[in-house]
C-alpha cells in the first residue's frame, strides 16, 4: 500500500510515530556512543598512566645498567677480578674500586648495594648497612649462582627474580652483569667475574605511589616470572596474578575490560624496554572513569523523553486542528469536481487552509470569465493558423527549381555550340558544373569533387580574361578521395582574380595547391602575384578571423566575405585548430592564403 493513497490524518499520524522511533533509536545510539566513549576514554587514560609509568621505571633501570656497565668496562674492576696475589687485589687495585662503587651507589639513589665478584668467590663490595647483609648469607649464593651459571648471561646482564629473606620477611631483586677481561691478558674476552647491583625496592616503591591514579586503581610492576616487584597496593605483593594475567596477553597491551571481586574494571599491561621479559600493569575500575560524565547521560535521557512526550502531544494537536479543515476542503473539492454550478468551497477556519478556501473561490470565479473568453480565442488562432499556412504554400510554389536552371544552362550551351561559339558553350557548361554541384545537398564532398569545380571556374576565368595570367592546380593525388566541407576553396580563388590579379597589366599567376603537414592535416594553399594589400587592409582582415562569430559584423563586404564564412563554418565542423590559419601578403607582390582540415577518410 502506497503511503500516498493513505488519508492525511493517517499519514500526520506515521510521520509523528515514525519521528518517535526514528529519535528513540538515536538517543540509544547516542547513549551507548557516550558509553562508549566513556570506555575509550578509560583506556587512554589508563594508557597514558601505563607510559608514563614506564618510561619512569625504563629511565631508572637504564640509569642502573648504564652505571653497571661503565663498572665492568672499568680498567680497575677487570684488574682485581685476574689479580693473581691478595695485595695486588687488596692494595693496588681494591681501594680504587671501592671507591669508585661508593661513588656508583651515592650518585644512584636507587642503588642499595654493589658487589664485585671473582671467578674464585672473592668479592668486595659498597653496601647499605640497613639491606648488606643479604649479600652475606647463604641464600643469596644459592640464589645468585643461578645467574651466574646462566649462559644467557654471558654477554649481558640481566634482571632477577625475587630473593624473599624468610628471617626479616624483606624482598630483594638485583641487576647481575658478567665482567668480560679486556685487557689483553691471559684471561682476553673469558668472564672473570660478576657484578651485582642491589636495586632499591623502596625507591620504586614511592614512585608507584606517587603515580597519579583514580582513588581506587592499582598499579604493579611484574616480573619476568610475574611476581610483583612493587605496586601501589601492598596487599597484591609478592603474589601471582593467575586470574588477571590467564587472558591473552597480547590483548592486555590495549586494554581488556573484565571484572574483579564483582567490579567492573580494565586491565592494561606494557612491557619494560630495559628489563627483559618485566611490565606493568594497570588496573582502573570503569566507574571512577565515568562518574564524571554520569549526569551528562541522566540529563541527555532525561532530555530525550520530554523530546519524544513532546512530538507526542505535537501529533494530536495536528490531528485534531489540521486534518479536518483540510478534509473539509477536500469534501467541497470533489462537490466541485462534478461541475455543482455556482458552488462555492466553505471558508471553515482562518489559517492557511481558510486562505486556501478562498482563492479556490476566486479562482473558480475566474475560470468562469475564462471559458468564454477562451472559446473565441480558439477560433481566431484557427483562422490565423490556417493564413500562415497559406503563405507557406504560396511561397514553396515561388521557389524556382534548381535543375530548371541548370537544365536551362545546358541548352545555352547545345545553342553555343550549334551556332559555332565554344566560348559560350564552354562557360555555361562549367556554370551548369558548378552550380550542379553547389546545389549537393552533402556537406562534406570529395577532394577530387571540389577540385573540378575550381577548375571548372577557372576555365571561365581563362576565356573572360582571355588568357591574361596563368592558372595552376596541384593536389597530391593520394588527398583526391578524402573528404573535404563543400565550396571552401571556390571563393577564395575568386578573391585572388577579383581583388588581385584582375588589376594587373599582364603576367599575373594563380596556384592552388594540396597537401598533408607535419601534423598529419590538408593544408590548402591558394597563391596569387596579383596587387596585394597594405597592413592596415591586412590587419583588419586578420582581426576579423580572429574574432569571436558573436562579435563579428554581420553584415560585411567586400572580399572579408567569403574568408570569414569559410573561416566560421570550418571551426564549426572541426573546432579552433582549423580554418583559415594564415594570410600573407605584401603590397604588390602578391597574396597567399592557408586552410587547414582535417584528414578525412569517406
Amino acid at each position: 500500500m502506497k503511503i500516498s493513497r493513505l488519508k492525511l490524518k493517517h499519514q500526520i499520524f506515521l510521520i509523528v510515530v515514525f519521528t518517535v522511533i526514528i529519535f528513540t533509536c538515536m538517543e540509544a545510539y547516542f547513549y551507548f556512543s557516550f558509553y562508549n566513549l566513556t570506555q575509550t576514554r578509560a583506556a587512554n587514560y589508563g594508557n597514558k598512566i601505563i607510559e608514563q609509568t614506564r618510561q619512569k621505571i625504563d629511565s631508572v633501570f637504564s640509569d642502573i645498567k648504564i652505571s653497571t656497565n661503565i663498572a665492568v668496562d672499568n680498567r680497575k674492576i677487570q684488574e682485581f677480578t685476574t689479580a693473581e696475589d691478595d695485595y695486588t687485589r687488596d692494595i693496588d687495585v681494591g681501594n680504587y674500586v671501592i671507591d669508585l662503587m661508593e661513588y656508583m651507589r651515592s650518585f644512584n639513589s636507587y642503588v642499595d648495594g654493589i658487589v664485585i665478584n671473582d671467578n674464585e668467590g672473592r668479592k668486595v663490595y659498597s653496601i647499605d648497612t640497613k639491606t648488606g647483609d643479604i649479600f652475606f648469607l647463604h641464600t643469596y649464593n644459592e640464589f645468585i649462582t643461578k645467574y651466574k651459571n646462566d649462559s644467557k648471561a654471558l654477554g649481558k646482564g640481566r634482571f632477577t627474580d625475587l630473593l624473599k629473606d624468610e628471617k626479616v620477611g624483606n624482598e630483594y631483586f638485583f641487576y647481575v652483569a658478567p665482567i668480560i677481561e679486556s685487557l689483553g691478558g691471559v684471561h682476553f674476552s673469558e668472564r672473570t667475574g660478576f657484578c651485582s647491583i642491589m636495586v632499591n625496592i623502596r625507591k620504586l616503591q614511592e614512585l608507584i605511589e606517587h603515580t597519579e591514579l583514580t582513588p581506587h586503581s592499582a598499579l604493579y610492576i611484574l616480573n619476568s616470572s610475574n611476581e610483583v616487584i612493587v605496586s601501589n597496593n601492598t596487599s597484591f605483593r609478592g603474589v601471582l596474578f593467575n586470574d588477571i594475567l590467564s587472558a591473552d596477553r597480547g590483548s592486555l597491551t590495549s586494554g581488556v575490560k573484565t571484572k574483579i571481586n564483582g567490579e567492573k574494571v580494565i586491565v592494561q599491561e606494557t612491557g619494560l624496554e630495559q628489563a627483559d621479559g618485566w611490565s606493568i600493569v594497570s588496573i582502573i575500575p570503569v566507574h571512577e572513569l565515568t562518574a564524571d560524565m554520569n549526569p551528562i547521560k541522566h540529563n541527555s535521557i532525561i532530555a530525550g523523553i520530554g523530546i519524544i512526550l513532546s512530538l507526542l502531544i505535537l501529533g494530536y494537536f495536528f490531528l485534531n486542528n489540521l486534518t479536518r479543515p483540510v478534509m473539509g476542503l477536500v469534501a467541497d473539492m470533489r462537490k466541485i469536481g462534478k461541475r455543482e454550478t455556482g458552488f462555492r468551497v466553505k471558508v471553515r477556519s482562518t489559517n492557511e487552509v481558510g486562505v486556501l478556501a478562498y482563492d479556490i473561490n476566486r479562482m473558480i470565479d475566474k475560470m468562469e470569465d475564462m471559458s468564454s473568453h477562451v472559446l473565441n480565442t480558439q477560433a481566431r488562432l484557427y483562422e490565423s493558423e490556417l493564413s500562415k499556412k497559406q503563405a507557406e504554400f504560396a511561397a514553396l510554389q515561388s521557389q524556382i527549381n534548381p535543375h530548371f536552371l541548370y537544365n536551362t544552362l545546358n541548352c545555352i550551351s547545345s545553342i553555343g555550340l550549334e551556332y559555332g561559339s565554344k566560348e559560350i558553350a564552354q562557360i555555361t557548361s562549367c556554370m551548369s558544373r558548378i552550380f550542379r554541384y553547389s546545389v549537393k545537398e552533402d556537406e562534406l564532398v570529395r577532394i577530387g569533387d571540389e577540385m573540378e569545380c575550381i577548375k571548372a571556374y577557372l576555365q571561365i576565368i581563362s576565356i573572360r580574361y582571355a588568357n591574361k595570367f596563368s592558372m595552376t592546380v596541384q593536389i597530391d593525388e593520394k588527398l583526391l578521395n578524402l573528404q573535404t566541407p563543400k565550396m571552401i576553396l571556390q571563393p577564395i580563388v575568386e578573391n585572388a582574380v577579383y581583388h588581385g590579379l584582375e588589376r594587373v597589366d599582364a603576367g599575373g599567376e594563380l596556384k592552388v595547391s594540396g597537401h598533408v603537414d607535419a601534423n598529419g592535416d590538408i593544408c590548402f594553399m591558394i597563391m596569387d602575384s596579383g596587387r596585394g594589400m597594405n597592413e592596415e587592409q591586412l590587419g583588419s582582415i586578420r582581426a576579423r578571423l580572429n574574432m569571436e562569430y558573436s562579435n563579428q559584423d554581420h553584415r560585411p563586404s567586400g572580399k572579408n566575405i567569403g574568408l570569414s564564412n569559410i573561416n566560421k563554418r570550418i571551426k564549426l565542423l572541426f573546432g579552433d585548430n582549423y580554418g583559415v590559419v594564415e594570410i600573407i601578403s605584401k603590397m604588390g607582390c602578391g597574396t597567399t592564403v592557408t586552410v587547414n582540415i582535417p584528414a578525412m577518410e569517406q
